[in-house]
This record gives structure tokens, sequence and C-alpha cells, in this order.
């Protein structure tokens, strides 16, 4: 026993908190989130167990082990927001699933994913028809683009890297984010552009990109950010980049899943 109980008291309260389930190769959202999340909002982390490879069967394989990842955020926090940090694995699995598993395995008040940010993102800048720019092959993209589709959004735009490696997605530099954003909007018929893929760096490119093309350009860490806020009644920090971010309206705190 100590010579003296010492006495102490607790804070009042806790600032908003949020929980990220990422994936075990990503290296770029947390660095992502520290620039468009206020300081006094925290967020915890968990890495969820993945192959190194991006295949829909990789992908796929999450589903058993996104509940233990969720599992291992301390069990006595109240999340007012827990997000599933994989744009084309939610796709595969279906983000329906998904927001099953996190309230299954953590307590928190709501659930997001980078799909359904992006889908959110598109009701509230009135969007329909994107170009995608996805870093995956064309199999792992067309079951987002299906996903998308059976939502209201459709991709009529399409173009891929074509890299299977995550660990070489984090690598792709700026310039060809730029040169693979500007021909898709060269083909004309959208009304934004979707940089998919929470390892994929984007943040700094996409405000160049919209004073060029004068479109909206969305990115995966971008709207999971902004989705995310909202539904903890947030508003952003002022580096979060984009026409998103500087619409001016007051968050949302949803009553949904």
């Amino acid at each position: 026993m100590p010579d003296r109980i010492l006495r102490h008291s607790l804070t009042p309260e806790r600032p908003p908190q949020m929980g990220l389930v990422v994936l075990q190769t990503d290296e770029t959202i947390e660095r992502d989130l520290r620039r468009m999340v206020p300081e006094e909002v925290e967020y915890l982390v968990t890495r969820v167990a993945f192959d190194t490879l991006v295949t829909p069967e990789t992908l796929a394989a999450m589903e058993d082990r996104i509940g233990a990842a969720a599992g291992l955020f301390p069990p006595q926090t109240a999340f007012g927001c827990v997000a599933y940090c994989c744009t084309s694995a939610t796709a595969q699995i279906g983000p329906g699933r998904i927001a099953d598993i996190l309230h299954g395995a953590a307590v928190t008040r709501t659930t997001t994913n980078p799909v359904k940010a992006l889908l959110a993102a598109c009701e509230y800048l009135g969007l329909s028809q994107l170009g995608l720019l996805s870093p995956y092959s064309e199999t792992v993209s067309e079951t987002l683009r299906a996903t998308f589709h059976v939502n209201g959004v459709e991709t009529p735009v399409f173009g891929s890297f074509d890299v299977i490696e995550d660990a070489r997605v984090v690598r792709i530099d700026g310039d060809s984010i730029m040169a693979g954003a500007r021909a898709l909007a060269a083909t004309g018929g959208i009304e934004a552009l979707f940089l998919s893929c929470t390892n994929l760096r984007t943040l700094d490119v996409i405000e160049p990109l919209e004073a060029e093309l004068g479109l909206p350009v969305l990115s995966s860490n971008q709207v999971l950010a902004w989705h995310m806020l909202r539904s903890i009644g947030v508003v952003a920090g002022p580096t979060a980049p984009g026409r998103l971010f500087r619409s001016g309206d007051a968050p949302l705190v949803p009553a949904g899943r």
C-alpha cells in the first residue's frame, strides 16, 4: 500500500471522440486527418490485418477481421462516430454490412466509411455524374462503380493507375494524380472528380485541381473527415481542402447508423 492515498478529481466531460479502423497497409489517413480535424477532437485508431495485394479476394477477407480490430478500442469509450477506412473494401463487403460490424464491436452513436461519406457529399453538393480516378485494377474498381450506381451516382468516366500493391499506392506522386485527373476531366460529361483510396495522397492536389478544372474534387479521406465531423457536430479545421469544406453549412448530427 502507498504511504498516502492521494485525492484526485475527474474532468467533467471528454472532448468529442471519433474512432478509425484503418488498414494495416495504410500510411496516409492518419496524416491527412491531422490536417482536417480540429485539435479539440480526439480520434483513436485501430488497425485491421490486410494483405499487401489489393484484389477482390483480399478485400473481402477483411470482413471477418473488422470486428476484432474495432473491438480493440478502449471499452469505456463511447464514440460519436466510428469509421471503417477503406473505399474498395467497403464496396466489396457492403456498406450496410460494415455498419453492422462496427456497431456490434464498438460503442458508437453512428458509423461511416468512404463510400457512405462520398454518397453523402454528392447529395449535399447535388452531384450525380463523377469522374472516378482509382489506383487499383479495373476488377476492383468495377465493384466500387456498381455500388455508386445502385445508390444513384454514375461514374461515366473512369481511369486507373492499375496498381495491385498497396505499398505502391502511397508512393504515387502528386504530379501523376494531377495528370490523371486532367485526362479524365478532358473527356467531359462529369460534374466532379472523385480520387478514390484512403492510402492515395490527394489533399495537396484538391484545390489546385478545382482551380484549374472548375469542378469540385473529392477524395476518400476528404469526404470521410467531412462526414465524420458533420456526424459529431464539429466544423472542420481551417486547412481542410476543397469546395466541400468551404460550403459554410452548419454541422449535421444525423440520427441514423
